[in-house]
């Protein structure tokens, strides 16, 4: 096996998963449609263009998007925008819909790697761990969205218009690669 050469590129890692479901495997093809149909329409409506992100990555019950660094999208935008319009479409797709989609979000800014094989690194790992720390099958609510201690640190607390640092509360922490990190759980549209 030859070595490889890999750098890491700075982005900003969107997870969006949905809740498990008991159903089968026609009911995730359903759910996983409508939740691809969903977050592009979110994406689109906010301005977050394909152009501006990297395909799709398919991870079975969640998908993650990878934001490259434009200060066209400033991770406000994705919490001010993207989160509450995917918040809208998730309640009109699911008021006239019998088995509801519940979904939570994961943002995460830091440094992915890529090889032949598709994208990796640490900070993919975390944004991974902190969507799967989230039960959803414990709440009743269609969307909730987690953010990184990072994003707390250097967005959510400077109250930028749009964001009030109380409605964030601390998640358990989770344990990834070794080491503990920090999420803040909010839930769109509550106080």
């Amino acid at each position: 096996m030859s070595a490889l050469s890999i750098q890491p590129c700075e982005r900003i890692i969107v997870a969006v998963g949905m809740a498990a479901t008991t159903r089968g495997n026609w009911m995730m093809a359903y759910f996983r449609d409508a939740m691809v149909t969903l977050v592009e329409q979110a994406f689109v409506d906010s301005e977050v263009v394909p152009e501006f992100r990297h395909p799709y990555v398919d991870r079975g019950g969640h998908l993650m998007v990878l934001i490259r660094p434009t200060d066209r999208i400033p991770k406000t935008l994705l919490l001010t925008r993207f989160v509450p319009r995917l918040r809208e479409l998730l309640e009109e797709h699911n008021a006239v819909r019998p088995h509801p989609l519940r979904l939570k979000v994961v943002i995460h800014p830091g440094d992915v790697t890529c090889d032949y094989l598709g994208w990796f690194g640490e900070d993919i790992d975390i944004a991974t761990g902190l969507l799967t720390a989230l039960i959803l099958e414990d709440r009743g609510e269609h969307l909730v969205l987690v953010v990184s201690d990072q994003i707390h640190r250097s967005v959510i607390r400077h109250g930028y218009d749009g964001i009030d640092e109380r409605a964030f509360v601390p998640l358990p922490r989770v344990e990834v690669a070794g080491e503990e990190c920090k999420g803040w759980v909010h839930v769109p549209g509550e106080p």
